[in-house]
């Protein structure tokens, strides 16, 4: 980026502060935040009359307030698509580690309190032929559906609309309209619908009161499409079997409870942390930059409505 635009970076990989933020967009053409940086429409005002392109540096965009934006004519882009790829090996990682108990075994290792192999040490749950329910299945729902066949998972999918029918033949996945059928009828359960307002608490108290006692419920999205709270205590009381999580509702803030817990596995928001997708991710925001300084819609540009 320093070769081809007059750049101000940040010096540190850390968060700027709002005020920062706002600074930034009084003075910048164009402004590359990431998903800590939050967006919103005061730090857009603060760019009137000088930012024109907010591309950012990753897919969701539920940190930036689109309405804003659009408001004050700026273009908004992300980098769809570059992450789909580590983000399901991550979710399938997570799915192998919950049911197997892999974390629980690797402290165990490290504790030095493990004395041998014996016959009904550390059992789990085998994923072979288990049902696999997706919510969400836009790159990265697809994408683990593919590597779900591989692993003999039957798959389910609850989609905002059905994919064609040539897609569902391809991936082996069965669509369901009704998400709590697919709650009920699964027996893992992985989150990878965006956060929208349609899909903040998602998975609301009543949802999850909803899941099986042998469900395992994963998510890499977003901490808010789940209430963590119900989840915690429906984890706390054996309502349900265990989770896998990427996120969470406030993070970097970790609920205490949640790490008192041994049947969930508990990760640093690391789905798309690959050194590929970092360098993926940074090439998508100079060609959308690129795009709109040659006066050209950029690739990438979300849309009213984008979900």
């Amino acid at each position: 980026m320093t070769e081809l635009f007059d750049v101000e970076l940040s010096a540190e990989d850390i968060a700027p502060t709002r005020e920062q933020l706002a600074a930034f967009a009084g003075r910048c053409e164009v402004l590359v935040p990431t998903i800590t940086d939050h967006v919103d429409a005061d730090v857009i005002d603060a760019g009137r009359g000088t930012l024109k392109l907010i591309a950012n540096f990753g897919n969701g965009v539920d940190h930036i307030d689109l309405k804003a934006a659009r408001a004050a004519g700026v273009i908004v882009t992300n980098t769809p698509g570059v992450l789909s790829e580590d983000t399901a090996d991550m979710t399938m990682a997570l799915i192998l580690s919950v049911p197997r108990r892999l974390a629980e075994g690797e402290k165990l290792v490290r504790s030095g309190s493990w004395t041998g192999w014996s016959p009904g040490s550390m059992l789990g749950h085998r994923i072979n032929g288990k049902k696999l329910g997706i919510i969400g299945m836009g790159r990265i729902g697809q994408a683990v559906a593919r590597r779900a066949r591989a692993f003999d998972l039957s798959v389910s999918y609850h989609n905002r609309h059905r994919l064609p029918a040539v897609v569902e033949e391809t991936l082996g996945a069965r669509y369901e309209p009704d998400l709590d059928r697919l709650l009920i009828d699964s027996d893992i359960v992985s989150i990878h619908c965006p956060h929208t307002p349609e899909t903040d608490n998602l998975i609301d108290a009543r949802r999850v009161a909803l899941l099986p006692p042998h469900l395992y419920l994963i998510n890499t999205a977003r901490g808010t499409i789940i209430d963590e709270a119900a989840l915690i205590a429906a984890l706390e009381r054996g309502q349900i079997a265990g989770a896998g999580l990427d996120v969470f509702a406030h993070e970097p803030a970790i609920d205490p409870r949640l790490l008192s817990l041994d049947n969930v596995v508990l990760l640093p928001h690391m789905g798309s942390a690959t050194f590929e997708g970092r360098a993926a991710m940074g090439e998508r925001v100079i060609a959308n930059i690129r795009a709109w300084l040659d006066g050209h819609r950029p690739r990438d540009q979300v849309l009213e409505g984008w979900a």
